[in-house]
């Protein structure tokens, strides 16, 4: 009969679909569990517990390393967004650690090329908070500097656009990150145009004093 000529090959079919399901279904629950592990390391940053936010980072960096073996070739896509938040953590610490010019590369990290690409774009939103909190704790030069790495990943990156069909949602995140530049720009320059009056103002007034001294 014909059923019986096929069926090994429906057997070997059924092995492989199973193991991809069951690989599948780990690394859904597996990279929930790091993607959540990376939010929370980046909010523990903000919040100056930079030792608790390392080793959340680091438990993450292991789980990630684990589950690539069971993603392999075919399942590789569900561990993406699980290493974009890592490098978005990794590279937030580094430039927190005033290490701007050393961030960690894709090997470092063990990442993909498209999920080093995105987690550093979705870092520039992180950033941004950092400049909010220098200027207003009043330290406008630390604003400056942080800025101006905003810039400096977001040009190191956007010649990439041009794979945007291959990078799923690169566009997007780069109009984001673009968005974000604009608006910090703004407020820095607004701030050097106030600073600068508060100074005028300021020397006037001592020019002033000591002319009626």
């Amino acid at each position: 009969m014909p059923v019986v000529s096929i069926q090994g090959s429906l057997e070997a079919i059924n092995r492989d679909l199973k193991d991809v399901q069951e690989r599948r279904e780990k690394l859904i629950k597996g990279t929930r569990d790091a993607v959540m592990l990376c939010s929370k390391s980046i909010i523990a940053m903000h919040h100056g517990q930079l030792g608790e936010a390392a080793e959340m980072m680091g438990q993450a960096k292991a789980m990630l390393a684990e589950f690539r073996v069971h993603a392999g070739d075919d399942l590789y896509r569900y561990i993406a967004l699980a290493e974009q938040e890592l490098v978005e953590a990794y590279v937030l610490r580094a430039v927190m650690e005033g290490q701007s010019q050393q961030l960690p590369s894709m090997a470092d990290l063990e990442v993909s090329g498209p999920s080093y690409l995105t987690g550093l774009l979705d870092c520039v939103g992180e950033i941004k908070r950092l400049v909010y909190d220098r200027m207003r704790s009043g330290n406008e030069k630390d604003a400056e500097s942080l800025f101006a790495v905003m810039e400096d990943i977001y040009g190191a990156v956007y010649p990439f656009a041009v794979y945007d069909n291959i990078v799923a949602g690169l566009r997007k995140k780069l109009d984001v990150a673009r968005m974000l530049i604009e608006d910090i720009r703004a407020v820095v320059t607004e701030e050097k145009r106030r600073k600068a009056m508060v100074d005028a103002i300021g020397g006037l007034e001592k020019r002033l004093l000591g002319g009626n001294i």
